[in-house]
């Protein structure tokens, strides 16, 4: 479907030389909310305060290292014989979320041994503001035209037109040509299981149980959307997305730990979602 609209200034704001961009202002708030969230409900089971925030400071840059080089390793071709420093152009896109997540969770372990918490107990509070992050996130691709789907037809465009506000449709007219709004339909997604987690901490599931959901929900919509986007990144030598395969053996990976830590019996303690402040008295 062809299309003809101005695309939306990707910066947000210039200090002198310095740009700084939004796709960057988008993570920040989402990482900002996340913490917000967590911080929350930490305190609200009891946990050593600041016990949340000491994480994310470790965690943050961590993850967007390693989601940084999990998506340079990919896309290594691309930097092949370009300019070093583009390898570290982040506020230009190419971060993987899958990437970020090996960074916090090994950040998350680590931490945990150190401070001598659980790590499942960490993991469950952390998960809804994690999935919440990336919900918010996606609009940082939405800024930079990025992670979009392939071209729609003129039905479907009619379609979307009736539902979905201009900025949205102008944004994603690219080289006259409209694409799906992938971003969108992640970003929608991922509130679905943001909500769906915060029902799920209420019930008082096994302790670790919150975490492994998400990751089961999150690489379930993942799955089916990054069959639509036409900027995945491959096993190389093969037509294998990536991210679609490591969906599959994560909701796999999920499944078998949790079957394990329930027969096993190292799945005894609940999340105690119910708890407050006054009843810990």
């Amino acid at each position: 479907m062809s299309c003809s609209a101005p695309a939306l200034d990707r910066v947000f704001v210039e200090i002198g030389p310095l740009s700084i961009y939004w796709y960057g202002v988008i993570i920040a708030l989402g990482a900002f909310l996340g913490l917000y969230f967590a911080t929350k409900e930490s305190d609200r089971l009891g946990l050593q305060k600041d016990l949340m925030t000491d994480l994310v400071v470790f965690a943050i840059p961590v993850s967007i290292i390693f989601a940084r080089i999990y998506y340079v390793v990919f896309e290594w071709d691309r930097y092949v014989g370009a300019p070093w420093w583009d390898v570290f152009a982040i506020w230009e896109g190419g971060i993987a979320i899958h990437g970020a997540l090996i960074g916090a969770v090994l950040t998350a372990i680590l931490f945990a041994r150190v401070k001598k918490v659980s790590f499942w107990q960490l993991a469950d509070i952390a998960a809804p503001s994690l999935i919440l992050g990336q919900a918010i996130g996606r609009w940082g691709n939405f800024m930079n035209q990025e992670a979009h789907g392939g071209p729609i037809s003129e039905s479907m465009f009619n379609s979307f037109h009736t539902y979905l506000p201009d900025f949205i449709m102008n944004q994603m007219c690219i080289g006259g040509v409209m694409y799906h709004p992938t971003f969108l339909y992640e970003s929608i997604w991922n509130i679905a299981v943001f909500l769906f987690l915060l029902v799920l901490r209420r019930k008082n599931p096994l302790r670790g149980e919150v975490f492994l959901s998400y990751l089961m929900a999150y690489s379930a919509g993942r799955f089916f959307i990054e069959g639509m986007r036409t900027d995945s990144l491959y096993i190389p030598g093969t037509e294998i997305r990536m991210a679609q395969f490591i969906s599959v053996a994560l909701i796999a990976v999920v499944i078998a730990v949790i079957v394990y830590r329930r027969k096993s019996g190292k799945a005894r303690k609940r999340y105690d979602g119910r708890k407050t402040k006054k009843n810990k008295k």
